[in-house]
């Protein structure tokens, strides 16, 4: 069984997970001010956040663990009715302040999916590497 990479538990990833580098509670004055640099809403800008945030310092990710994320979320994407804008807002329990303006995304779906396409095309050596294993000796 695939465990978290930092505790003792099962992994089980949630789409969340992938906002996490972008969560500037107590780091206002630094993340906040340099995501403030950009606009959510511009594919390049959105392209730049997910290489600079997601793709360039997930390295705490094994190849499994990141095959198994991609893998939710493009489950997720794969479903019509799923609401991405929800990950954008406020969970009860969650503590992950998005930076000012995030919740009202225009296309929050689209941001998902440069995600999916930017970690399956920079993350691909270690996906395919996870995708010749047997996911049930992990």
């Amino acid at each position: 069984m695939l465990k978290h990479p930092f505790l003792d538990i099962p992994y089980a990833p949630k789409l969340r997970h992938l906002l996490s580098p972008f969560d500037i509670y107590d780091r206002e004055e630094t993340l906040g001010e340099d995501l403030a640099g950009y606009d959510i809403n511009l594919d390049t800008d959105r392209e730049r956040l997910i290489k600079k945030y997601i793709i360039e310092k997930s390295s705490d990710l094994s190849y499994r663990h990141r095959k198994v994320l991609c893998d939710k979320l493009g489950d997720a994407l794969s479903d019509e009715t799923y609401d991405f804008s929800l990950l954008l807002r406020q969970a009860p329990g969650y503590y992950c302040n998005l930076p000012f303006g995030w919740g009202e995304m225009e296309n929050p779906r689209g941001f998902f999916e440069e995600i999916y396409r930017l970690t399956n095309e920079l993350w691909k050596d270690d996906l395919q590497k996870a995708s010749l294993e047997d996911p049930s000796t992990w």
